[in-house]
């Protein structure tokens, strides 16, 4: 009979090994299954939740909506100036014309640097339901003068 409980308790031993083979095979499938899952949307999911934290929260719209009106206005100030240099340069002396033209020079980059990045956010998609409706959609950056209203 000895022999009999050794076989018995030898088969007992062999089904818990296999029970708790079974089970570590089960849940290694799990988790290969939700996680890969996870692994597979991850991305779509990221750009989901990415999108309606930041263009869904207030303080995204309200920071893109002063954002426009600071761009249309930096146009506007670069404009004001450049034309009060050109004032100025009627009367001005050698040393400061040279001076003048120089400034104004840069003034139309800085210009031309405000309106390309007032375009491209209006441009982007995400941005553009922000913009308050009196802005224009486009600045022109070859106009003398900007309208920061329609």
């Amino acid at each position: 009979m000895a022999m009999g409980q050794v076989r018995a308790g030898a088969r007992s031993g062999a089904w818990a090994v296999g029970a708790v083979v079974s089970l570590a095979v089960l849940y290694a499938i799990g988790v290969f299954a939700f996680g890969g899952a996870g692994w597979i949307t991850a991305p779509f999911r990221g750009e989901v939740d990415k999108r309606e934290n930041t263009v869904g929260s207030g303080e995204f719209r309200q920071t893109t909506y002063e954002e426009f009106f600071g761009l249309c206005e930096a146009v506007q100030n670069a404009e004001g100036t450049i034309q009060a240099l050109r004032e100025e340069r009627k009367t001005a002396s050698r040393t400061r014309t040279t001076q003048i033209d120089q400034s104004i020079t840069a003034l139309k980059a800085t210009r031309i640097e405000s309106v390309n990045a007032y375009n491209s956010k209006a441009a982007q998609e995400h941005r553009a339901p922000f913009r308050d409706k009196d802005l224009p959609s486009r600045l022109d950056a070859t106009a003398e003068r900007t309208t920061c209203t329609n």
